[in-house]
């Protein structure tokens, strides 16, 4: 019988042995906060997009499974075998898609890890921070998860010295509506961003 992506954990802990070290050693980037990753538990961790290798910073910072949404043209492509195999989600961006709801839900309900880039689609304009879509807050909301953020910045360039992931602190959505919990993800993923543009300026002064 055909796994369904929550169920491919096998595949997902094999690949990404060998890609940590690799990934690592060929980009070196400055992972800073990884322990605020919770180590069990519901968990959604989200943060800005700029490039197709951002999901590997994260399967870098932490030995967890991560079940990333990916779009369902990731799914068709060459490296289908790859997003398949690491437990991947696919999104069909084009309709409503109820069937990657329910499988990332599947995962929190079993205390998993989802991850998310809220933006949607990578970054490719001028703008700091696309605006979030609320799906990882709901997410989160539904299934009282933490919602770990992130900011990425920096250059995926061989032995680049600027590419940084800093994470912050885990929250829950309670008490707060959808749209609150999302502007509260969206601020913190943009603080931790400019904290680490702001970091990198005073190293190159």
């Amino acid at each position: 019988m055909k796994k369904k992506p929550e169920e491919r954990e096998n595949g997902y802990k094999f690949l990404t042995a060998l890609m940590r070290p690799i990934f690592r050693f060929y980009y070196r980037p400055e992972i800073i906060g990884a322990e605020k990753i919770p180590t069990d538990g519901a968990v959604v961790i989200a943060g800005n997009h700029k490039h197709i290798l951002d999901q590997c910073i994260t399967i870098a910072a932490t030995k967890r499974v991560i079940h990333y949404m990916a779009k369902k043209e990731y799914f068709d492509g060459m490296f289908a075998w790859f997003f398949k195999a690491a437990g991947c989600i696919s999104v069909d961006r084009g309709n409503n898609d109820t069937s990657c709801i329910r499988s990332a839900m599947k995962v929190l309900k079993k205390d998993g890890a989802i991850g998310i880039f809220p933006e949607g689609t990578r970054n490719r304009t001028d703008e700091f921070l696309l605006d979030f879509k609320p799906g990882a807050v709901a997410l989160a909301k539904k299934t009282d998860a933490y919602i770990v953020p992130f900011g990425l910045t920096g250059d995926y360039k061989f032995r680049t010295k600027n590419l940084t992931i800093r994470y912050g602190e885990p929250f829950k959505a309670d008490g707060m509506t959808v749209a609150q919990a999302n502007q509260r993800l969206q601020s913190e993923v943009e603080k931790l961003m400019r904290t680490s543009i702001e970091e990198e300026k005073r190293k190159e002064a």
